[in-house]
């Protein structure tokens, strides 16, 4: 692993959490912390992580919680949940809701490496849970291609269902124009093109027009955000 392997640890026992922090920051972790459900999922939803470790017990939001936000809007991050359960309905409760792995209180940080260099090592693809993309009233899938809002079908041109598929991977985070042009279409906005902002144009008029609420915002001098 290299010093860029991000990883997000959500814990609210904060001698627990800092142990775990400094542990894997001298093994050339990068390690965002959170001491409560709800800056976890913040995080979470903002930046991207290699893998998310949780504790399912905690203030505001439990990591149950969090891991099924996360994967309503989604957002497919691997995720490993502590507990200090060990009762299999939890646990399976867990991984029915998307969790990669879990670890029982009390626990070896060597055994938490291991699996988080296991996890981390997995193609993202893994984690899309049957190819479906949802966020809000927004759904996309992957496999047929079809996408629709509230149940209705919109057709999307091949530039627009990627832009749209780039936007619901990437929900509540803002996304400058030079991503979207390098990241989804692989361009070089350098050039003066305006091919972003037409192309965000075009889609929210078929995204937004007809329903109440708007779904894709303009953030001034960053780029754009999918958020509620």
């Amino acid at each position: 692993m290299t010093a860029q392997t991000k990883i997000l640890l959500i814990e609210d026992e904060l001698k627990l959490l800092m142990a775990m922090h400094q542990w894997l920051v001298e093994r050339n972790y990068l390690v965002e912390t959170a001491s409560n459900g709800s800056a976890g999922l913040a995080l979470a939803r903002k930046n991207d992580y290699a893998v998310i470790v949780s504790d399912v017990v905690m203030p505001q939001l439990t990591g149950l919680e969090i891991l099924k936000t996360l994967r309503s809007e989604g957002i497919h991050t691997p995720v490993i949940l502590l507990t200090a359960l060990s009762n299999m309905d939890d646990k399976t409760e867990g991984f029915e809701a998307g969790a990669d792995d879990y670890l029982t209180k009390p626990f070896d940080f060597q055994e938490l490496l291991l699996r988080i260099k296991a996890i981390a090592r997995r193609p993202i693809d893994n984690y899309q849970f049957n190819n479906v993309l949802k966020f809000d009233e927004l759904e996309m899938n992957l496999d047929s291609k079809d996408f629709s809002r509230q149940g209705k079908k919109i057709l999307l041109t091949p530039r627009e269902y990627d832009l749209m598929e780039y936007f619901l991977r990437h929900p509540n985070r803002a996304i400058s124009k030079m991503e979207i042009a390098e990241k989804v279409w692989k361009l070089d906005i350098e050039t003066g093109t305006n091919v972003v902002e037409v192309y965000v144009n075009f889609l929210r008029k078929k995204v937004e027009n007809g329903f109440d609420k708007k779904l894709i915002h303009t953030q001034f001098k960053t780029g754009y955000i999918l958020s509620i």
